[in-house]
């Protein structure tokens, strides 16, 4: 048996216990401009979109995760990404320069409104790359009965990889969406979804998820 049929085997979603993951997908990363802008993040909306109907249309658990700044919480991350501190008033904005991307309070923090959330799904703030540590994720799902998670969003190499390994380690059976995830360099979104491959997921279109959703 191949590794790709091992994990096919192991990791597929359980039909009724599978939560959909939609890892940062806000204004602050996604809107032309922004001093941490994303541009292949918007390219992917669709396909998010796309499991988003197929989700809610089977009434299963949705999360979407937001990467938030504060003052009143100077972690590490707001050090070495400075463009999540606040900006000073007048002062040029752009990457490497406080630009309050995604500073707690400020619209750039929130989800994009082609993908927002509805009421009653669960909005994740985090501090860090990985949407479990000093989270109630974990416990939302379990209390879902959740099991198996299906991940999309941006950046593909830093928080949904954290997220993806995180989820792996509190034993979720993770499938990645290759076209549902995006960073800004096409080698390194090539590499980060072998990695997945390899050892953490099982990585497939969202037509292939949808298709499979759609049968239970």
């Amino acid at each position: 048996m191949t590794r790709g049929e091992v994990f096919e085997r192991v990791l597929a979603p359980e039909p009724g216990r599978t939560a959909l993951v939609v890892v940062d997908m806000q204004r602050g990363f996604l809107d032309p401009g922004e001093a941490m802008e994303v541009p292949p993040a918007r390219e992917i909306v669709p396909a998010i979109q796309s499991l988003l109907s197929v989700f809610r249309a089977r009434r299963l658990p949705i999360v979407f995760t937001e990467f938030v700044y504060s003052e009143s919480v100077p972690v590490l991350v707001g050090k070495l990404h400075p463009e999540h501190q606040p900006a000073p008033p007048g002062a040029p904005r752009g990457f490497g320069l406080p630009s309050s991307s995604c500073l707690e309070g400020t619209p750039s923090a929130e989800t994009i409104p082609d993908l927002a959330p509805h009421s009653g799904e669960i909005v994740v703030r985090k501090r860090g790359y990985d949407a479990f540590t000093g989270t109630s994720l974990d416990g939302a799902l379990r209390a879902r009965n959740v099991t198996s998670l299906v991940v999309t969003g941006t950046m593909t190499d830093i928080c949904v990889l954290a997220t993806v390994t995180a989820a792996l380690h509190r034993e979720y059976r993770v499938t990645l969406v290759e076209d549902g995830v995006a960073t800004l360099w096409p080698e390194i979104q090539r590499a980060t979804l072998d990695i997945i491959g390899r050892a953490y997921g099982r990585v497939v279109t969202a037509k292939e998820v949808v298709d499979l959703i759609s049968r239970w």
